[in-house]
């Protein structure tokens, strides 16, 4: 990006400041028409700058360390945050040192800094591609780092840690033959039946998106339903259904699904996705709480929970959080569960799943449930299926998934499943 690389850095900056200085996520800020006043390149090259910085950004402190007495403001931080990411990226000197000495030339609070941005970045410039190398993965930041190290240890953190660091892959779900998918698409067949795509360009351009053989859907995400096994005819209700991979796939297997979200703007998007793969599935616009028809074969409760399992698709989520809101969203998790069981015939399955790295919004949940309701049974032998290794079942009988579980052929996110019966 040279001077007419301007507007998508400030873009960028705007978004690293929006999210680490205001705490907001780069979807709210994306669908708040954050990057609408760019051209259709420039708001990819700023989502994607800023995307790389938040991945990078522990590693770029790092090297910007040694050439700074003290940490300086935040915005020109964020300023040389992006122009270190691009210059170790092989963007040319002069365009980048330029541009972030004009950004933070033009705040009036911290102008004065311009010869310090250029300074500072020229010697990064210096460093390049091989200083940038030599440094250690970036770690999560601590407030979220701490727990997770107590529940998966240091060593597997660091994995966690060096799968998140890379951008990754595409995968996608099936509505019929994945191997069909994958040869279409040129993409990898996971153990799973997940097609795996790397390096890919514009989504809807590939083979298949229009006739609606596939959609988007990380392999961890697919795998609840897989363990459901749902078949024709089974009633389903897909609680907190949005953006709606799970009702698309419990809808592909044959099943009558009744899929509820309190997102009328999300649940349009359920709605886009079933016409586009021509599945049925019936569509609410509802609180769940607010469901009280039960006799379901089965409840599939995706929680809203912290989302710590999808950083490696969404890095800003660690900059803009701070775990605060987390306690609510875990005791909201268990009154969930306790509605969800109201709502499943005698002998049914509550399938529970939270894209959460932390045990209080897995595990512990579980645990807790199945004190508190006596006739629930864990349904272990659910997990037998393809891609599942036996090593992710936990002790009170859920399923486990982490980052760096197929590390070498791009992760997954992490997520936590357990498939429960009652009565």
């Amino acid at each position: 990006m040279s001077k007419a690389g301007l507007p998508p850095r400030r873009a960028a900056h705007y978004l690293l400041e929006q999210i680490i200085g205001e705490g907001r996520l780069m979807s709210e800020l994306l669908g708040g028409g954050a990057l609408d006043h760019l051209a259709a390149d420039d708001r990819a090259r700023a989502q994607r700058l800023a995307t790389e910085t938040l991945r990078g950004l522990d590693r770029a402190d790092r090297m910007l360390k040694p050439y700074l007495k003290k940490e300086p403001p935040q915005f020109v931080q964020n300023a040389m945050r992006l122009g270190t990411i691009e210059l170790v990226n092989g963007e040319a000197a002069h365009g980048v040192v330029n541009a972030y000495v004009e950004i933070v030339g033009n705040n009036k609070h911290v102008s004065s800094m311009r010869g310090m941005t250029n300074a500072v970045l020229r010697r990064i410039s210096e460093e390049g591609r091989k200083g940038w190398d030599k440094r250690n993965v970036p770690l999560i930041p601590g407030w979220l780092r701490q727990p997770l190290v107590a529940a998966w240890g240091r060593k597997g953190v660091e994995g966690i840690e060096a799968v998140q660091f890379a951008s990754p892959p595409l995968d996608l779900t099936a509505k019929g033959d994945p191997a069909a998918v994958a040869e279409a698409t040129g993409g990898m067949l996971m153990p799973s039946g997940s097609v795996r795509l790397a390096d890919v360009g514009q989504v809807t351009a590939l083979p298949g998106f229009e006739a609606g053989d596939w959609w988007v859907q990380d392999a961890a995400a697919a795998m609840p339903v897989q363990v459901l096994a749902p078949t024709k005819g089974m009633r389903v209700l897909d609680l907190c259904a949005a953006p709606g991979g799970k009702t698309l796939q419990l809808a592909a297997s044959g099943a009558e699904v009744t899929a509820v979200d309190n997102s009328e703007s999300r649940m349009l998007r359920v709605r886009e996705n079933l016409k586009r793969t021509g599945l049925k599935a019936k569509t609410i616009v509802s609180d769940a709480f607010d469901v009280t028809e039960g006799g379901y074969d089965a409840v599939l409760l995706d929680a809203p929970c912290s989302a710590t399992g999808t950083m490696r698709r969404h890095p800003d989520l660690p900059y803009a959080k701070d775990g605060s809101e987390f306690g609510a969203l875990i005791d909201q998790q268990a009154t969930m569960i306790d509605h969800a069981l109201t709502l499943l015939k005698p002998g049914g399955t509550l399938l529970f799943c939270t894209c959460s790295l932390l045990p209080d919004e897995g595990e512990i949940q579980v645990e807790e449930a199945l004190e508190r309701h006596p006739d629930l049974t864990p349904i272990t032998a659910s997990y037998d299926r393809a891609g599942i290794d036996p090593a992710w079942i936990t002790e009170e009988g859920g399923l486990r998934l982490r980052p760096d579980y197929w590390a070498d052929q791009g992760g997954m996110d992490g997520f936590y499943i357990a498939a429960l019966r009652k009565g």
